[in-house]
C-alpha cells in the first residue's frame, strides 16, 4: 500500500531545532553512586552501601530538603487513594471486575463499589451478579477513583459517583472528533456554523480520517464541498 507523503513549505514546517545550552538532568545507572556525603537521607530509588548513597533504578536525581531520591525514567503506575483513573475491563469474575490500569497489578472493582443503573441504592443480589456483564464487559473502559489500596500493592477501585463510570465507546469518540475537526475546517475558512453546514462537511470528511481532517488540504476540501452543496440547496 503507497504510503502518503505531504509536502509543506520551509516557512510553514516546525522547528525541531534544540538550544545548544540547554542544560540536561543527569542520568544514573542502577549502583552508581549519587553522593557521598552524610548529611543526605534516602529516598526512594536509592539504597546505601560503603557509606556512600547509590542509586537503585535507572532514573533522574530528586532532592527535597535532605532527602535524595531517584525518580525512574519509565515505571509502572503506583497508584494511591483518591486518584482518578482510567482502566481497561479485562475480567469479569465473581462479584468483581479486573481492571488494567498500568499498574504491576491488575486492580479490582466489586460488585459493591458501582452505581446500579438508575442510580439505585440497595444491597446487591444474585440477579445483579448474573447481570455484572450487561454492567462491565471486557474491553469496556471505565474511569474511576482509587479506594483504598491492598497489601499487595493492587488497587481497589470504585464508580460511586457519577462522574466515573463507563467511558464513551472509541467509535462514539471517533464520531465527536470528527464533528469538531469539521467544525475547525469550516471556521477556518469563515464559514458559518448552523446544523446543515455541519451535517455535510461531516458527509464530506468521510473520505478521509479523523487525524487527516487536521491537515490544512484537508481541511480546505471539506470547506469547499461543503460550500458548493449548501449553494446547490440555495438554487434549488
Amino acid at each position: 500500500m503507497p504510503q502518503k507523503i505531504y509536502i509543506r513549505l520551509a516557512s510553514h514546517r516546525v522547528n525541531t531545532s534544540v538550544a545548544v545550552n540547554q542544560r540536561y538532568p543527569k542520568i544514573f545507572t542502577p549502583g552508581e553512586v549519587i553522593t557521598s556525603q552524610n548529611e543526605f537521607m534516602r529516598g526512594h530509588g536509592t539504597y546505601e552501601e560503603n557509606g556512600a548513597l547509590k542509586s537503585s533504578v535507572a532514573g533522574v536525581r530528586e532532592q527535597v530538603n535532605n532527602l535524595i531520591s531517584v525518580r525512574p525514567l519509565k515505571s509502572r503506575y503506583n497508584g494511591e487513594v483518591g486518584d482518578v483513573v482510567v482502566g481497561r475491563i479485562t475480567e469479569v469474575q465473581q462479584k468483581r471486575w479486573k481492571v488494567d490500569t498500568n499498574s504491576r497489578l491488575d486492580s479490582l472493582l466489586l460488585l459493591s463499589s458501582v452505581n446500579l443503573p438508575g442510580g439505585e441504592l440497595r444491597r446487591r443480589s444474585v440477579e445483579d451478579e448474573h447481570m455484572m456483564r450487561q454492567y462491565l464487559q471486557e474491553g469496556d473502559l471505565i474511569s474511576a477513583e482509587v479506594q483504598s489500596v491492598y497489601s499487595d500493592g493492587s488497587l481497589s477501585l470504585h464508580t460511586r459517583s457519577l462522574r466515573y463510570g463507563k467511558v464513551v465507546p472509541k467509535q462514539d469518540r471517533e464520531t465527536i472528533s470528527r464533528i469538531r475537526n469539521c467544525i475547525l475546517a469550516l471556521t477556518q475558512s469563515k464559514m458559518m456554523l448552523y446544523d446543515t453546514s455541519i451535517l455535510y462537511a461531516y458527509e464530506e470528511s468521510l473520505k478521509y480520517s479523523v487525524a487527516e481532517l487536521l491537515i490544512p488540504e484537508a481541511m480546505v476540501d471539506v470547506a469547499l464541498l461543503t460550500q458548493q452543496r449548501l449553494c446547490m440547496l440555495e438554487i434549488a
